[in-house]
C-alpha cells in the first residue's frame, strides 16, 4: 500500500502546485491552459488506444460500456458524489468544475495499464517502482489539470488509493488470470475513455465519460472469450 499512498499523495501535491498557477493567472488565460489540458489528454489517449490489437472487441467493449453506464447512470452518480464532497470541503467561491475535475482526474488517473500492472508488482513483489514512476505522471498531470479544472482534482487522490489499492491487496488472486493482452486490451479501451476527457476539455464535443467505464469490464470478458471467438 505504501506506493499507492505516494501515488495518490503525489496526485495532491501536483495538485496544489495547479492552484497555486491557476490562483495567480488571469482569467483571460483560462481558456489556453483548458486547451493544453485537452490535447494533452488527446495525445495520452490516443497513445493508449494504439495499444489495441482487436478492434472488433474493441468496439464492442465501447458499445456495452456505454450502453451499460447510461443505465446505471454511473457519471450522474459520480457527479453527485463530487457535488457532495465539494459541499463538504470546498470554498463556497469554487469553480463549478469541482465534480467534474475529480470526475475526469479519476477516469485519467485509474484508466491505464500502469495502474493494473504497477498494483500487481506491489502487491505480489514488493516492486514499487512503476507506482513511482506512474506518480510522477500523475503529478505532473495533476499540475495541468488543478490550474483548469480546480480542487476537484486533488480529490481525485481518493479514487486512486482506493482503486489502487483494492487491486495492491487483491493481487495475488488476480494476477494469475491477467493476460498481456488483456493489459493492451484494457489500456486501449482506457485511452478511448482519456480522449473522451481531451474532447470534452477542447469543447469539440461533451460525453458522459464515466458512463463508458464499464467497457472496461467488457474487455475483460471479451479477451477471455476470444480463445473460443475467433473472430474476436
Amino acid at each position: 500500500m505504501l506506493a499507492t499512498i505516494i501515488n495518490a499523495l503525489a496526485v495532491v501535491a501536483g495538485s496544489v502546485i495547479g492552484l497555486f498557477l491557476k490562483k495567480g493567472l488571469p482569467k483571460r488565460f483560462e481558456q489556453a491552459v483548458f486547451a493544453a489540458a485537452g490535447i494533452t489528454s488527446l495525445v495520452v489517449g490516443i497513445q493508449m488506444a494504439m495499444k489495441t490489437s482487436h478492434i472488433l472487441a474493441f468496439a464492442i467493449a465501447l458499445i456495452l460500456g456505454g450502453l451499460a453506464g447510461t443505465a446505471i447512470g454511473i457519471e450522474d452518480a459520480i457527479l453527485r458524489l463530487g457535488e457532495r464532497l465539494k459541499s463538504r470541503f470546498a470554498r463556497k467561491d469554487e469553480s463549478g468544475s469541482f465534480a467534474l475535475g475529480f470526475l475526469n482526474a479519476s477516469v485519467l488517473y485509474c484508466a491505464g495499464a500502469m495502474a493494473i500492472v504497477g498494483s500487481f508488482k506491489a502487491g505480489t513483489e514488493g516492486d514499487y517502482s512503476l507506482i513511482f514512476t506512474k506518480s510522477v505522471l500523475d503529478g505532473a498531470m495533476s499540475i495541468i489539470f488543478a490550474s483548469a479544472m480546480g480542487v476537484g482534482v486533488a480529490f481525485s487522490a481518493l479514487t486512486v488509493l482506493a482503486y489502487q489499492g483494492v487491486l495492491t491487496l487483491a493481487s495475488v488472486w488476480i494476477k494469475p488470470y491477467v493476460s498481456d493482452l488483456m493489459l493492451a486490451e484494457i489500456t486501449g479501451v482506457g485511452g478511448a475513455l482519456v480522449i473522451m476527457i481531451g474532447l470534452g476539455l477542447l469543447d469539440i464535443r461533451k460525453l458522459k465519460t464515466a458512463d463508458f467505464i464499464p467497457a472496461l469490464v467488457f474487455t475483460v470478458l471479451l479477451v477471455l472469450a476470444m480463445p473460443f471467438v475467433t473472430f474476436l
